[in-house]
């Protein structure tokens, strides 16, 4: 497509992304994960800023999330035909545009009798992902790219100035502490930046968590469950676990912490506990008259070698008790779960909900006060129902004899 100006318009629905390019793992100190042309050679602006990112202690995750979002640039300017350090402002909007009205190619179902894209599941109440790209996305998508540009803006690389305009109107990071002295100003959103709905922590009732775990076949996916149910873990920290991460005294469990990445210990259920006991029983972790090896995984397949059980394994015994249901359960939503089952707990203070879940601002914990919608609906119909309903006979009062006799001058017999 021929490079228009920015006094030009250019055609964003007729844009096209070539496949060509890939994310790759390294094994290069500092660069976990890379990005690569259609030769297979590293993208060297990419590849420096990622060991940037690195060096500043990003976790792999993110630095894999960021090099995907790179990738997508690449691929972008290729379509357009501009060079990477030569992108304008223009090129940055019409990349916003094209992503509010493409379809995401991890989001086409080609599984016959799949739901529909967008469509609420019936069960749940939870909408299935969109075809398109959600503003969650392009907004990270945009602050990948401003601290692109404004890394190489900072080593004399790159266009004189960074394409992408500042998260806020202001330009001022979006929460961030102001002074006392000076007036407040609400934050706006910056220019490109996508509104994000605001979206309810996603809860299991009960009646549908029974019929979840009773679709489970296996004593380690109840014990799973009921792990992440009243633990409140991360699907990734309690997939992380080993062996003596087990407190079978104090019945708790040590995860790895996503943000701290340090060892953190969480409280249990009794019940948790018990499932673990049957699944280790079976010796799928170790022979059964011998004791636990401390440092081997927690959670193994049941059949062929024995080998750590990955989300994607975890993820897909879930989805096939969804399409036994007919829902759309996601590990996530049983720490969203826990959590609000423990602050519908009168005998529970936010501060424990927080310690718990491991929050950092009791204002994150406090979205799990909210009224859930099935608890709305009963209590507004309850509401209808009394109103409705006649009034109840008043009794008449009962007169001490005794009293009424020398009210009305009679002897009191």
């Amino acid at each position: 497509m021929e490079n228009l100006g920015p006094g030009a318009g250019r055609d964003v629905a007729g844009i096209r992304l070539p496949v060509v390019g890939s994310v790759v793992s390294t094994e290069g100190v500092g660069l976990p994960f890379a990005v690569v042309d259609a030769t297979g050679k590293e993208v060297e602006p990419i590849s420096e800023f990622m060991q940037e990112m690195s060096a500043g202690d990003m976790p792999d995750s993110s630095c894999r999330s960021y090099a995907f979002d790179l990738l997508r640039w690449w691929r972008f300017l290729a379509a357009i035909e501009v060079e990477w350090d030569r992108a304008q402002r223009v090129d940055v909007r019409d990349l916003v545009l094209w992503l509010r009205h493409a379809r995401n190619p991890q989001r086409v179902r080609t599984r016959q009798g799949a739901p529909a894209a967008g469509s609420v599941n019936a069960r749940t109440g939870k909408p299935y992902l969109a075809e398109g790209y959600a503003p969650r996305t392009i907004n990270h998508q945009l602050s990948v790219l401003k601290q692109f540009y404004d890394f190489h803006l900072g080593a004399g690389r790159g266009p004189v100035v960074n394409p992408v305009p500042a998260a806020t109107r202001g330009g001022a990071r979006p929460g961030a502490h102001g002074n006392p002295l000076h007036e407040f100003v609400t934050h706006r959103r910056g220019a490109y930046r996508q509104k994000v709905p605001e979206q309810a922590p996603r809860v299991v009732d009960d009646a549908l968590w029974n019929e979840l775990f009773a679709a489970m076949t296996s004593h380690r996916d109840r014990a799973i469950l009921a792990t992440y149910i009243s633990s409140g873990a991360r699907a990734s920290e309690l997939l992380g676990m080993r062996c003596d991460d087990l407190g079978f005294g104090r019945q708790t469990i040590s995860v790895i912490g996503k943000g701290t990445r340090t060892r953190q210990t969480i409280p249990a259920s009794p019940d948790a506990f018990v499932w673990i006991r049957l699944y280790l029983a079976e010796g799928h972790v170790a022979p059964v008259d011998a004791p636990l090896p401390a440092d081997a995984p927690l959670w193994v397949t049941l059949r062929g070698p024995r080998k750590p059980l990955s989300y994607w394994a975890m993820r897909a015994v879930l989805n096939r008790a969804n399409s036994q249901l007919g829902a759309n359960i996601t590990l996530h939503d049983l720490r969203h779960t826990c959590a609000a089952r423990m602050m519908a707990d009168p005998h529970m203070a936010i501060t424990d909900v927080q310690a718990v879940l491991r929050h950092k601002s009791l204002a994150t914990t406090g979205m799990y006060g909210t009224v859930q919608l099935d608890e709305l609906i009963n209590r507004t119909l309850e509401h209808h129902a009394r109103r409705a309903a006649p009034p109840p006979p008043r009794p008449h009062p009962a007169y001490n004899t005794a009293d009424l006799a020398v009210l009305f001058g009679e002897q009191a017999g």
